[in-house]
């Protein structure tokens, strides 16, 4: 293996990864939040990964050229997406249903925590280090300073119920996070990443179905909003249409 191989990347390389991460995932919260105001939490994610996951999946076959995956393959995508997207990601949708983007965005800071934690219980796990352990305290206060605390109250005291389900969403993370480094996936990372989205999103979707009511009724209320708007301008034009017609006589 040559030296460039194995060359480390430079800061600046490192520092524009974290700053994109933190942007344009950090952004999703508030893109969630927006998004369930009109769509039932666990069908809004259905829908999303299902197409993202079918997009990125045809991608990487017909473009990137990874081989197709094996039923094995399926199975450990299916489990890690579990992991990740409901348990994850899934929780996370549902508890900006309660608490504010500010306290989610803080609380799924603790998933480097939980990985840390995990990897050194797990069999064979690595203690980490005071070095480790400063980062991750100095990166969630970080985190607070830059959310704030008025966001982080959301203008009222915190739901212990939606705290709750973002940790446990952060939990769920970290473990599907180590559990799929030793788990039966394609070699191809982006290849592996869609089967999860599409996997997951049937999941999803079998969530969703299972509320019921509740997710059909706020889909019910959001469609009478936009179909009163529609009225409402409809009005408008009717009550405009005869002073115009005066102006052109």
């Amino acid at each position: 293996m040559s030296a460039d191989s194995t060359k480390a990347p430079s800061r600046v390389a490192v520092a524009s990864a974290f700053a994109i991460l933190y942007v344009v995932w950090g952004s999703t919260y508030l893109a969630i939040l927006f998004a369930i105001e009109t769509l039932p939490p666990f069908l809004m994610a259905s829908l999303r990964f299902f197409i993202a996951g079918s997009l990125l999946y045809g991608w990487s076959r017909a473009v990137s050229g990874a081989a197709a995956p094996s039923l094995p393959q399926w199975r450990a995508a299916a489990v890690v997406g579990v992991l990740l997207l409901v348990g994850g990601n899934g929780l996370v949708v549902w508890s900006e249903q309660r608490i504010a983007s500010g306290v989610a965005a803080l609380l799924v800071g603790t998933v480097p925590c939980f990985m840390v934690l995990l990897d050194w219980l797990r069999p064979g796990g690595v203690r980490p280090s005071g070095r480790v352990v400063a980062g991750l305290v100095l990166g969630l206060l970080g985190l607070l300073w830059l959310v704030g605390p008025d966001s982080v109250m959301g203008g009222g005291r915190a739901d212990l119920v939606g705290a709750g389900a973002l940790v446990l969403a952060s939990f769920s993370w970290a473990f599907g996070s180590i559990y799929s480094r030793q788990a039966a996936l394609p070699s191809s990372p982006f290849l592996a990443t869609a089967m999860q989205m599409v996997a997951v999103s049937f999941g999803l979707l079998v969530v969703a179905l299972s509320l019921g009511g509740r997710g059909a009724k706020r889909l019910d209320l959001a469609v009478e909003g936009l179909d009163a708007s529609a009225v409402d301008r409809f009005r408008l034009q009717e009550t405009l249409a005869p002073t115009h017609h005066l102006g052109a006589n």
